[in-house]
């Protein structure tokens, strides 16, 4: 997040800097670019979201019920405790602690694999709009288009040109 605030304020300066450079007459066509909104709301990016929880799904399940076993293990436990023998009280507790140590290894695995896979196709989906971008660039002769700007005029905003481009295209393969 810090870097990427960075780049996109030594952006902002450069560019400021190479329109001071630029005489008062001389004008730019300047666009900008919402990516955020891209990310969420191209068909691209709304694909690889469902793509990703198709293959997440079964093992979000898992999850979901081991956490389940343990939360039972801990009510059963601190509902007999009283009763139960030492041993068996012990012997209750590693279980419980085992199983939460699987849970939770288990849980950051998922975690991380499901990050790895979300970035994995939110790269593609970012290729894809930067290409489309840069099509759209060409074809109407911007000189320059921002990502990420704190603030944008709607009037520059292509950010919807540059999703009907992506929902026209067709699903890769």
């Amino acid at each position: 997040m810090i870097k990427r605030l960075l780049r996109s304020a030594l952006l902002l300066a450069a560019a400021a800097l190479g329109l001071a450079a630029l005489p008062a007459h001389a004008e730019g066509k300047f666009g900008f670019v919402n990516t955020e909104r891209i990310m969420r709301d191209s068909a691209p990016a709304q694909r690889a979201q469902k793509k990703i929880e198709g293959e997440f799904i079964k093992r979000d399940q898992e999850l979901t019920k081991l956490a389940d076993q343990l939360k039972r293990m801990q009510e059963e436990l601190e509902k007999n405790s009283m009763t139960m023998a030492e041993g068996q009280r012990r012997t209750k507790e590693r279980e419980i602690s085992e199983l939460d140590r699987d849970f939770q290894r288990k849980r950051r695995e998922f975690q991380e694999d499901l990050n790895q896979r979300r970035n994995e196709e939110l790269a593609q989906v970012l290729e894809q709009a930067n290409r489309a971008i840069r099509l759209i660039a060409e074809q109407e002769k911007y000189d320059i288009i921002f990502q990420d700007a704190v603030y944008a005029n709607p009037r520059i905003d292509i950010t919807d040109k540059v999703i009907k481009s992506l929902d026209a295209k067709p699903p890769a393969r």
